[in-house]
């Protein structure tokens, strides 16, 4: 497992063996970094099996956000995501995705403020591992990240929403949206098909009232596929009737996919529409796409 540096920014060794004896060792290794220090860097890592994932660091200000894979590509084939394109070869186990979270520590020099389940990889698909990961990064006595500055993010997997639920404890939870209309989500993101918008909404309420939790609804703004004054309009019309976030994304680019970004015009008028109707949003800053490292771009590594 790795390490990470000692002193009052890093846990001590001890805690690191009892780390290393909750999580067996996975030999996962940094293979090559791309990003200059202080700001957003891309890892390669490196695993047992000679597959190789992609994870992220995010510094802001004092923050340092690490974003971790869960699984070795993806089956969720979601039509503007690198992560499908090649399809799914394996689920990380708990070890693997903690050693993502240990070796950006020991790459940055300190401990990450916050961790989301966001790389590579559909958390709830990996269910298990990924909640026995969580206690690794939230323990007192480990990397001591609070549970609210942990985030899990889903295409919209309702039975993991539900599992969620009746856990004890309960991280952010951020559900990719990115439509308003089956038609249109069907095409963007298959698992529409078999969990529509209307039954996703629904579970995303019952969960709110469930947890007493917001739930983070994730759109990307795409020119001419989502874009329009009709699905603003149709936005709030859904999630108006419960309390809820909205991020609005850029749509970063991947050969795979020819769509273009929405302009800057446009996400403002969706901002506007949903400021004025009390529903909060904010526009997400694309950071990393240089390096292939924001959101969507991520992907299982066949060369290095």
């Amino acid at each position: 497992m790795a390490t990470i540096p000692h002193g009052s920014e890093a846990p001590s060794a001890d805690i690191l063996n009892r780390l290393a004896a909750r999580f067996p060792v996975t030999t996962a290794v940094v293979l090559r970094t791309l990003g200059e220090p202080g700001k957003v860097q891309k890892i390669v890592v490196g695993l047992h099996d000679s597959s190789a994932i992609e994870t992220v660091i995010i510094p802001a200000g004092t923050r340092h956000t690490v974003c971790v894979s869960t699984q070795v590509g993806c089956r969720r084939h979601c039509s503007f995501c690198a992560s499908g394109q090649h399809g799914w070869v394996r689920n990380l186990t708990a070890a693997e995705i903690v050693d993502q979270v240990l070796l950006a520590a020991h790459h940055i020099g300190r401990r990450p403020t916050n961790v989301v389940y966001m790389g590579v990889g559909e958390p709830f698909d990996n269910y298990d591992a990924v909640m026995e990961s969580i206690p690794a990064i939230t323990n007192d006595h480990g990397l001591a990240v609070g549970i609210r500055k942990i985030t899990i993010s889903t295409s919209g997997v309702i039975p993991g929403i539900e599992r969620l639920a009746r856990e004890p404890l309960h991280p952010e939870l951020s559900v990719s949206l990115h439509a308003t209309r089956d038609a249109v989500r069907d095409r963007l993101m298959p698992i529409n098909r078999a969990y529509p918008i209307p039954d996703l909404i629904r579970a995303c309420r019952v969960y709110t009232e469930t947890t007493r939790r917001v739930v983070i609804f994730e759109y990307t703004l795409i020119r001419e596929v989502n874009d329009s004054l009709q699905d603003a309009r149709e936005l709030v019309s859904m999630l108006g009737a419960f309390p809820c976030r909205v991020n609005f994304l850029t749509l970063n680019p991947i050969p795979e996919y020819a769509e273009s970004p929405s302009t800057r015009e446009t996400a403002g008028m969706f901002m506007d529409l949903l400021a004025q109707n009390h529903i909060t949003a904010m526009l997400r800053e694309s950071r990393g796409d240089a390096l292939g490292a924001a959101c969507g771009q991520l992907r299982v590594v066949t060369t290095l």
